[in-house]
């Protein structure tokens, strides 16, 4: 089957690879021509290119790609069609909603799956991956994925997988930014909101935008919200059925009341369903949230000398808020945003109202040291200000840094923040079986 692939942003990308990967033909297209190529899989040395003027096309085996304009003729002839989520509510994808090109409604397996939409700000990941191993750990066989962000291979490669193989449930990690998409392509049984923070403004403009797009999310749904959720009752109006979640009772073995909110919300959903689909033992919900480990990338705890090290993606002021709220920290590590991104900067605002003996800056999303620096200077930040440009020199400052109590890297940039918890991993293993050894030759 041929599939048009319209907008190679971050989703439209992963449903190329995706497509790709289940045997499809596909044309892509994007009217930007300075689209980076990265992460797909063509090398300009092993491709036909024809540059005509700000055009590109690329040719290679079952992949074709137009970058600076669309050949409507190669994507009307194509079996489905596939939307980036960022062009959701444009003119062209009504065009496509009501001609039913729709990958999602060409393939619609996915539809007939018991559905779970978890979406919010901040928790979304840890908590999908919450659900998924208590389910699991019940028998269940769980189909996982969705927002790209959250390190998933897209919203496209659920409903490709799902026509493929029989699952019993299927989670779906929604984007805010997302959620009108989501609302067309799946058919949700239950819908879970972790919060409402300080993130994707440039998008929703503001809060009372983000929540309208929620409420219109959330009409006639069987949905979970915080007990203390601001537009509880707005929410609760316009639903099905609302329920209430807290912070889980359980002892876990993760960092933060947040995580506790994450384990309530994983406890009342599969409460949920053990009462209105199978009974899951409440051991399996105790035992697999007790035993829980945090998500690569997420929020975890490191040894290192006398220093806990606090490290994960901590991307929006609302979540870096939350961890320093929480500990007193000699010096916390900033990965920066983009460079159209200044709303995240407001995590610099949070950092300093801690006012940590040093603030650490470093290339997270990409290189915006120089406005992070300049926000830094604004808020009359009068601690040490240091920049780390590559992993040496970060790993460096956690070595000066190594003999306070707490430090924090967080911020944006999950790739590099992965790269230094494993970098950190391997030291901190290597210096603790270092330590051992000594105090067992004693």
């Amino acid at each position: 089957m041929k599939a048009a692939v319209i907008g190679l942003g971050v989703e439209g990308k992963k449903a190329l690879n995706s497509l790709l990967k289940y045997g499809w033909e596909v044309y892509a297209t994007d009217l930007n021509v300075n689209i980076n190529l990265d992460n797909l899989p063509i090398s300009l040395s092993s491709v036909d290119i024809s540059p005509q003027n700000d055009k590109i096309s690329f040719v290679k085996d079952n992949l074709s790609i137009d970058l600076g304009f669309n050949n409507q003729e190669k994507i009307d002839s194509c079996d489905a069609v596939v939307l980036s989520p960022s062009i959701w509510g444009s003119k062209i994808a009504e065009h496509y909603k009501n001609s039913g090109k729709l990958l999602c409604d060409v393939k619609t397996k996915h539809r007939d799956i018991f559905t779970i939409g978890v979406t919010g700000t901040n928790g979304k990941t840890t908590t999908v991956s919450m659900i998924k191993e208590i389910l699991e750990n019940a028998g269940k066989n769980v189909l996982v994925g969705g927002n790209a962000g959250g390190g998933f291979e897209g919203y496209y490669d659920l409903i490709l997988e799902a026509d493929k193989q029989d699952y019993d449930f299927l989670l779906v990690e929604v984007c805010d930014m997302t959620v009108g998409f989501c609302n067309h392509c799946f058919d949700f049984d239950l819908i879970a909101l972790t919060n409402m923070g300080n993130d994707h403004m440039d998008v929703h403009g503001s809060m009372e935008g983000y929540k309208n797009s929620l409420k219109e999310f959330f009409a006639d749904k069987i949905i979970f919200i915080n007990n203390n959720q601001e537009y509880k009752e707005e929410f609760r109006e316009l639903s099905r059925l609302a329920i209430e979640y807290s912070k889980t009772d359980y002892d876990l073995d993760l960092f933060g009341k947040f995580n506790k909110l994450n384990a309530g919300l994983s406890e009342a959903i599969t409460n949920f369903i053990s009462e209105n689909t199978f009974e899951i033992d409440e051991k399996i919900i105790k035992n697999t949230l007790k035993n829980f480990k945090p998500v690569e990338g997420r929020l975890e705890v490191l040894k290192l000398n006398d220093c806990e090290i606090y490290i994960g993606k901590s991307d929006n002021s609302d979540a870096i808020k939350a961890i320093l709220e929480e500990v007193d920290f000699a010096a916390v590590f900033i990965g920066t945003p983009r460079h159209n991104e200044n709303h995240r900067l407001d995590i610099l605002n949070e950092v300093v109202n801690a006012n940590p003996e040093a603030i650490i800056l470093f290339p997270g999303l990409e290189d915006t040291l120089d406005q992070a620096k300049f926000r830094l200077h604004a808020l009359d930040y009068q601690g040490r200000i240091e920049i780390a440009n590559n992993l040496d020199e970060i790993i460096g400052f956690v070595a000066e840094f190594s003999h306070n109590p707490s430090i924090l890297i967080g911020g944006n940039g999950q790739e590099n923040i992965i790269k230094i918890q494993d970098r950190l991993k391997e030291i901190c293993d290597s210096f603790n079986h270092k330590e051992n050894r000594l105090l067992f030759e004693d």
